[in-house]
């Protein structure tokens, strides 16, 4: 790490620090108003500005001790009174400059939610449920961008709710062929395990908020994204929400048990351990340790055929899914997030391999095909050709996909196009583009830069609280309808003019569809030095893009690049 780079990072760990504390019991007198009767406790917050916000409220049990990489276990009742004043801990993650949570303290200890509610409004309201992003490796509740102050100071009348929950080593790994493993079955998807007992806890505890526990909508963005698209296909998940807002994510972002194994792998060798007890032995800092040698390394939840079906889709297929309301969505420039992510973050030479799920060594001549005539007919040259290839095959298509299928088999759903860019140079409307605009943070410019398109922020902070409370995200001033293959696949193009347009880059869908089946995902387990990259500092400046998608071996093998 550069020395600038250590600066930086050791300034916003000072200043999560400062933020930072332990919520402690409460012996004396408190604010009732500010206070919340829970079935773990009475948790006691902070109002602003008619807003009360509780922070780190636990929603289950600490996975610490014999409870590491288990599945967690709902907390007990309790009838002390706490204070709910600060966030819990982000899961242990590596630092990077766009999970500012990374940089909040770590620990085993993350299970918990912050909610925001003006409990002056007695009518029972809408509940929103975030799950952030992060590639399951990263993110946590303490960054800003998730702060629903805004969204509630608007709209009074819902109830914002945001999730911690592990991820990385401790939420997403297969011990089945460690020795010991077999006592730790659920270690594959415990993230997504966390995420469904706090959904469970937000059954049971959100009228003390003035929550309506009938209406509760699930959002997420990135693996939040992915994740609120995997929920919907769990049988013991059903009852627990009505609505999904999938931002950027869906059930593609998932990996096969062979594709978790590398992974395991790594987290072994670097620990120095042989079996479960070696894991087990290792404290807290030691963790942490082994987290920081294998750094960028992770898993996806697995399509393990018990929790999450071998072929994710096939609930949206069979209409299993149908009684649910979906919005669901991409940008435009997906991709180019990994400029910021990896440029100037790790060294130049970082590259992904793009994994096949079914063990073909090359695509077919066919999809090789395919992708010749997609990489010839693109627009711009050729690593931006490469870099749209990816836009469609990792998030466009895997989203049309869901929503045709829910849409064909009884289900609603409405889709989005976010196209309005940043304003920072080479992101355009990058991954992530959209979190500050559709939960009103227009101060968090972290990927929007400083150029914030503030009436586009409130009317897409108004569809999204419009779909949370009715399944349709329509307003007076956005006319919103529904996605449907009968009626061209109507989509809402969100810009700085927001209007619906039919059947987006339909010849790039048909053209590229077929290559849907091989499950193509991005991998942080598998990293090549032998891939092109320009450095930040040359030419069209940091394409960091081009180790994502001109990295790929697999491409490279089984593709005839003909100029």
């Amino acid at each position: 790490m550069r020395s600038s780079e250590k600066r930086y990072a050791a300034l916003k760990r000072a200043e999560a620090l400062r933020k930072y504390g332990i919520n402690k019991p409460i012996s004396h007198d408190y604010d009732r108003s500010a206070a919340a009767d829970c079935s773990n406790g009475t948790f006691v917050g902070k109002q602003k500005d008619g807003v009360t916000i509780w922070r780190g409220i636990p929603y289950a049990l600490q996975p610490l001790g014999e409870l590491r990489w288990r599945a967690p276990q709902p907390p007990k009742d309790d009838r002390g009174v706490y204070e709910a004043y600060y966030n819990g801990k982000t899961p242990i993650q590596t630092e990077l400059k766009s999970e500012q949570a990374s940089y909040y303290p770590q620990g085993e200890d993350c299970l918990y939610l912050n909610v925001w509610s003006d409990t002056s409004v007695k009518k029972p309201k809408t509940v929103m449920v975030f799950f952030h992003g992060g590639s399951y490796g990263w993110g946590g509740t303490a960054d800003p961008l998730y702060d629903g102050f805004q969204l509630v100071h608007t709209y009074r009348d819902v109830v914002f709710v945001t999730v911690g929950y592990r991820t990385g080593i401790m939420g997403f790994v297969d011990f089945s062929d460690v020795p010991g493993g077999e006592d730790y079955p659920d270690a594959p998807n415990l993230g997504i395990l966390d995420q469904i007992e706090s959904l469970r806890w937000v059954q049971k505890n959100i009228s003390a908020f003035g929550g309506d526990a009938d209406n509760v909508t699930i959002i997420g963005e990135s693996a939040g994204g992915g994740s609120v698209s995997l929920l919907p296909v769990i049988p013991a998940v059903r009852g627990l929400f009505s609505r999904v807002i999938a931002q950027s994510g869906s059930v593609a972002l998932t990996f096969s048990k062979d594709e978790c194994m590398g992974f395991t792998k790594h987290l072994m060798t670097a620990a120095g351990a042989s079996s479960m007890k070696d894991l087990l032995s290792l404290n807290e800092q030691e963790l942490k340790s082994v987290n920081e040698k294998i750094n960028d390394y992770n898993n996806f939840p697995q399509r393990d055929g018990k929790l999450i079906p071998i072929n994710a889709y096939a609930p949206y297929d069979n209409g299993e899914t149908a009684d649910i309301d979906f919005l669901i969505g991409t940008n435009a420039d997906e991709l180019n997030y990994w400029i910021g992510e990896l440029g100037g973050i790790v060294p130049y030479h970082f590259g992904m391999h793009i994994r096949i799920d079914n063990d073909l060594p090359n695509f077919s001549k066919e999809d090789q095909k395919r992708i010749r005539q997609f990489l010839r007919e693109a627009k711009g040259s050729k690593i931006w050709r490469i870099t749209e290839l990816y836009n469609e095959i990792m998030f466009r298509l895997p989203a049309i996909r869901q929503a045709e299928a829910h849409s064909m088999n009884g289900g609603r759903v409405f889709m989005y196009y976010w196209t309005h860019p940043s304003s920072i140079a080479f992101r355009g409307a990058c991954h992530a583009v959209e979190l500050a605009y559709v939960f009103g943070n227009t101060d968090q410019t972290i990927y929007t830069g400083e150029n914030v398109n503030k009436e586009l922020s409130r009317l897409a902070m108004a569809a999204w609280v419009q779909f949370a409370k009715t399944g349709d995200p329509g307003t007076e001033e956005l006319k919103w309808e529904p996605y449907s293959i009968e009626e061209h696949r109507p989509t809402m193009i969100l810009s700085a003019s927001p209007h619906i347009q039919q059947n987006v880059l339909e010849k790039q869908r048909r053209l590229l569809r077929p290559l849907l089946r091989y499950w193509l995902n991005a991998s942080y387990a598998e990293l090549s030095y032998n891939v092109p990259f320009i450095r930040k500092t040359v030419a069209l400046g940091a394409l960091t893009a081009a180790a994502l998608v001109a990295g790929c071996a697999l491409i490279k093998s089984s593709l005839d690049d003909k100029k």
